[in-house]
């Protein structure tokens, strides 16, 4: 197997819905043609193209990719609910890496709906959700609220978070107050208002204990990365440019996503665990190797999840660990730089190719105010419901 770098990355500024005059190609120009310009490499160059999204129709990668050029490749559609950005770099790594091609290029994007996301019923027939089965679990635990899904099943979570740890409100809360701090930094983030504590506690409940500022909104936005081999970053001059793929790992559900009938597992902190694992092992790297952090943070709780599931902490530890500013500036990881999906917002096809392309800025040293000192090693964590964990490990080459 060879290795595979990512040379180039390119987002939009992520968007409140229906606020700006685009359709979901403009997007796509925008970060692909950002990407392709960063990697000083020509779309006439790209040899296959993943493109990924949810609610656009079918070929609708073609119809994106198609505004940076008409070359005739290999365009691939994925669809992996919010993990689906990584689920493309993943794809283009596995290209690279395979030797089927020596430069690829990963796309995402997404054009929302304003207002929460529901159960993930498509047409609105639950019984043929392919969520069905997790909100099932959800529902024999703690029977059904007219709340969002996706905020109910995570809040939820929380609920058992707290009462099996201890985790309290005010540290749910801080992860947002955190996240938001970051934003302040991202100019392309959907809001950079910073928010204390208690403003995040006030402000509107969701679904207990999460309030608004807790979650992460709806989307518009795109981001894009370029991945190719190690022959093709040496014959074009581009060691300078690259960052590694040191290692990645995609997990499903098991039986252990179910079988306890906790919504802590249903939401997929095993997923997660699993998935580290793996790219832990894969890479020779560990946790204490990593100096940044980006996370899928799609409620606070999930970030307290993802502590555990990463190895920062012990299980039931997470509130303890955000409390103490371990994660942020001045600690010893600092997670969600960019503001997270909590502040720098969620469409759902580009989160995963916007937290690769935070890290790659990072491990370059080009974050600019967000700058984390010294940072050689990040970690993206990308999660969907339904579901897909996808962990990769960056390295500066």
């Amino acid at each position: 197997m060879g290795k595979a770098y990512v040379v180039g990355v390119g987002m939009t500024k992520f968007e409140k819905p229906e606020t700006r005059d685009w359709q979901y190609w403009d997007m796509a120009r925008e970060a692909g043609t950002a990407a392709l310009a960063d990697a000083s490499v020509p779309y006439a160059r790209v040899e296959q193209a993943a493109v990924g999204y949810c609610f656009q129709a079918s070929t609708a990668g073609q119809r994106a990719a198609y505004e940076l050029g008409l070359t005739g490749i290999p365009v691939y559609n994925l669809n992996n609910n919010c993990a689906t950005g990584s689920t493309a770099l993943m794809t283009a790594r596995q290209f690279v890496e395979g030797g089927i091609a020596d430069c690829v290029l990963a796309l995402g994007f997404e054009k929302m709906a304003r207002g929460a996301l529901g159960g993930g019923s498509g047409a609105g027939d639950f019984k043929t959700s392919p969520v069905a089965r997790h909100y099932g679990i959800m529902a024999a635990a703690h029977g059904f609220e007219m709340s969002p899904p996706t905020a109910q099943i995570f809040g939820n979570a929380a609920r058992e978070h707290m009462e099996r740890y201890g985790t309290t409100e005010v540290q749910l809360a801080a992860v947002g107050a955190k996240n938001h701090q970051h934003s302040a930094n991202n100019p392309n983030a959907q809001f950079q208002d910073v928010y204390t504590v208690d403003e995040i506690l006030a402000a509107k409940t969701v679904h207990r204990p999460l309030t608004k500022l807790q979650c992460s909104p709806t989307s518009d936005g795109a981001a894009a990365a370029v991945v190719v081999s190690e022959r093709f970053v040496d014959e074009h001059g581009l060691r300078g440019r690259a960052v590694e793929i040191a290692g990645q790992a995609m997990t499903t559900d098991t039986e252990e996503s179910f079988a306890s009938g906790s919504c802590i597992d249903a939401v997929g902190r095993p997923m997660s665990r699993a998935a580290a694992r793996l790219a832990y092992e894969r890479s020779g790297l560990g946790i204490e190797d990593v100096d940044v952090v980006e996370l899928h943070d799609c409620f606070s709780i999930n970030e307290l999840l993802t502590y555990e599931a990463l190895g920062m902490c012990e299980e039931g530890a997470s509130g303890k660990l955000v409390e103490s500013g371990a994660t942020t500036y001045g600690g010893r990881w600092v997670v969600n730089p960019s503001g997270g999906l909590i502040s720098k917002g969620h469409p759902l096809g580009a989160t995963g190719l916007a937290q690769a392309a935070e890290l790659v800025w990072q491990l370059r040293g080009e974050a600019g105010a967000r700058q984390v000192a010294g940072a050689r090693v990040g970690l993206a964590h990308n999660i969907g419901l339904g579901g897909a964990a996808v962990v990769t490990l960056l390295r500066k080459a």
